[in-house]
């Protein structure tokens, strides 16, 4: 007969072995956060204007150039100026050609500076580039 007996060894302890359950919730986590994707904000608040939901198709992993209203260009957090776009994005359009540029200028920033940002981008090599800004 298959199972056990009613005198066998009924005080015998049952346990549940946990240790298979933590290494899948552990194989899990380490998944989930090596599959993150972290975006790369450009470290000021520029003040755009309402384009009708197009800030939602902003790709997450893109880079991102921002030009103040005093025209004052900032990348990863730092001022950058038009001279240091190129040494900047080159690396990362080299590594992934596909990776879209978006230069979010202020409402108040001049077109020149943001058109001389663009030109800088397209130099970098950039093959998909987005400019956020309205003009005056």
């Amino acid at each position: 007969m298959f199972g056990r007996g009613l005198g066998d060894d009924a005080d015998e302890e049952v346990h549940i072995d946990l240790s298979p359950m933590i290494d899948c919730i552990f194989i899990l986590l380490i998944f989930f956060i090596v599959t993150t994707v972290f975006v790369d904000e450009t470290g000021v608040k520029v003040n755009k204007p309402d384009a009708g939901g197009a800030a939602s198709n902003l790709d997450s992993n893109s880079i991102l150039i921002a030009v103040t209203a005093e025209d004052k260009v900032f990348f990863s957090g730092e001022s950058v100026g038009l001279q240091g776009i190129l040494s900047k994005i080159k690396p990362q359009l080299v590594e992934n050609p596909e990776m879209p540029v978006i230069i979010q200028g202020d409402k108040e920033a001049s077109h020149g500076t943001v058109q001389q940002v663009h030109a800088q981008a397209i130099l970098a090599g950039a093959q998909k580039e987005r400019i956020s800004v309205s003009m005056k």
